[in-house]
């Protein structure tokens, strides 16, 4: 229990990091470098151009409605004149995200059921005798069902079909080549729904409520104008109207929101951009519409009047996102940059380490080898000398009591012991010319012998013993 305990008690303490500063100026000057990098990239990046500080949401809920205007009047032979409107070459007509305007047609009109020739531009329509020709057999990609017969006239089967088969001649010029000035109203709604915030495009012209009557989409004049014109829209994609209206083709308007919801909802605006998306390597067009309808006449047969038409088709496609200041996001992009400056110090070393002539002496002082042995016997070594220097105070702290506490005392003594001894000392001269005292009952003979200077006596003791 006492190691759990002393486990959980150490995270209670705090750890720090030890540095050893390299004086090497060129290490010093690189990792210098790399951290204004790293400081211009998250500040100029991360925070200025990406604005990293914000929460993001790019799931837009948007609606279109369209509206066209403008009318033409066309002038062929079969058809003679006819007023084009709205309502005639606008499909669908009710204003989708997707229409299509019609440019250009190829009428075929007055068909009937009955039987006629199969064109020759139909390879499966094609006979040289009635054996190429199977009774019931469908014709592919042709018009119509194989009566058994081939037409030698022709070099083509009879079909059970509308008749006259549809006309396949190739357009060279639009038949409503004034459509380039018809005008194309867009009216976008769209909603962030994670920040409630919603908008439309078209701004908020009740000071001057002519202006949408007016104006028309540019990107210098009038930016926020909902009002385009046919041929600026294929202008602005790199192409000619004329061109696309003989064949027709297809070009996407891109509605762009990119909303920064810390400023006013007035800063908020749409950004518009034009591509043609029918476009090839080859530079070739392969596009069209047609359609059918049937009409009946007064004697109650049914007929139709077939039309292949060409034209423009429009995809108008909504993007964009919205960003609003929160905190998590802003830590997040703080500590990636912290992260990047680490990878700076990381590298640093690695060439302190491994790259350079003084490695070797970098790392003995970077990295300290620890002998956990040694470290043990150091241990008991310390404990030792602080326990000898323990009893070694205690003791002299005893010693110094005992000396107070007997300093009176001793002062007299001594002052006695001082008397004695001046006593001894003036009684010893006596003691000298008498003789050592000898025990009597040792049987022991004293003799006292003068040196021959005749100065003071030399005391000289033999013993003897008494058989």
């Amino acid at each position: 229990m006492a190691g759990w305990g002393g486990f959980f008690f150490s995270l209670l303490n705090y750890k720090t990091e030890k540095y050893v500063i390299a004086e090497n100026k060129r290490i010093g000057i690189l990792f210098r470098l790399y951290q204004l990098a790293v400081l211009g990239y998250l500040i100029g990046w991360v925070f200025v151009v990406k604005k990293g500080y914000q929460e993001k949401e790019e799931a837009i809920q948007s609606s279109v409605i369209t509206k066209l205007k403008g009318v033409t009047l066309t002038n062929s032979s079969e058809t003679g004149p006819y007023l084009w409107g709205a309502e005639d070459y606008v499909i669908p007509p009710n204003g989708e995200q997707v229409f299509f305007i019609v440019t250009n047609y190829i009428e075929t009109p007055n068909q009937r059921l009955g039987f006629c020739a199969e064109t020759f531009k139909v390879p499966d329509g094609r006979c040289l005798s009635d054996d190429d020709c199977a009774e019931g057999e469908t014709v592919v990609a042709g018009h119509g069902i194989k009566t058994g017969l081939c037409i030698n006239s022709t070099g083509t089967c009879e079909i059970h079909g509308w008749c006259p088969v549809e006309y396949s001649r190739r357009p060279t010029e639009p038949l409503l080549a004034a459509a380039e000035n018809f005008t194309i109203y867009i009216k976008n709604f769209i909603r962030f729904p994670k920040f409630e915030f919603s908008k439309s495009n078209v701004l908020d012209t009740s000071a001057n409520d002519s202006y949408l009557k007016g104006c028309s989409y540019n990107k210098e004049d009038h930016p926020y104008c909902p009002i385009f014109r046919l041929g600026d829209l294929a202008r602005w994609t790199g192409h000619d109207f004329q061109d696309m209206a003989v064949k027709g083709g297809s070009i996407g308007i891109l509605i762009e929101w990119n909303c920064d919801l810390d400023k006013d909802a007035s800063q908020c605006n749409p950004h518009y951009s034009f591509t043609r998306l029918d476009m090839n390597l080859n530079n070739s067009v392969a596009s069209g519409y047609n359609f059918r309808f049937y009409y009946k006449d007064e004697k109650g047969e049914t007929y139709r009047t077939l039309y292949k038409v060409y034209g423009i088709r429009f995809d108008i496609m909504i993007n964009g996102q919205a960003g609003k200041f929160n905190i998590i996001p802003t830590i997040i992009a703080i500590g990636s940059g912290v992260a990047l400056m680490g990878i700076g110090a990381f590298a640093c070393d690695m060439i302190l380490l491994y790259m350079m002539n003084t490695s070797s002496f970098y790392r003995e002082r970077k990295f300290e080898i620890i002998n956990f042995n040694e470290m043990k016997c150091a241990s008991n070594r310390r404990d030792r000398a602080k326990h000898k220097d323990g009893k070694a105070g205690h003791r002299d702290r005893k010693l110094r009591k005992q000396a107070g506490e007997h300093a009176v005392p001793n002062s007299v003594k001594k002052v006695e012991e001082t008397e004695l001894t001046e006593v001894s000392e003036q009684s010893q001269p006596a003691v000298e010319k008498r003789g050592p005292t000898i025990p009597r009952n040792t049987g022991q003979r004293y003799s006292a012998i003068l040196s021959p200077q005749g100065g003071e006596p030399k005391h000289h003791i033999t013993f003897s013993s008494h058989n």
